[in-house]
């Protein structure tokens, strides 16, 4: 289930953007990005859109992922269900 991000409070948010960028290990190339850069990154991707948070109530997780997968994964949930 997506969870709308303007939902949290801004202190939340924080929490689990920090979270979600601590726990990826990317590679930002040869010039290395600071924290707050990388937070600022992906809250700017949720604010267009182009991410979501998405609920887990099967694993009872909290995660972010391109709006893409999220529907494409979705696809594969026969509808009755």
């Amino acid at each position: 289930m997506i969870i709308p991000w303007q939902d949290l409070d801004a202190e939340l948010l924080t929490s689990v953007v920090e979270s979600f960028v601590l726990r990826e290990g990317t590679d930002y190339g040869e010039q290395e990005r600071s924290l707050e850069q990388k937070v600022d990154d992906v809250k700017r991707q949720l604010k267009s859109g182009e991410i979501v948070l998405v609920w887990s109530e099967l694993h009872e997780t909290l995660n972010i992922m391109p709006r893409g997968q999220f529907r494409a994964g979705q696809e594969e949930v026969p509808q009755d269900w």
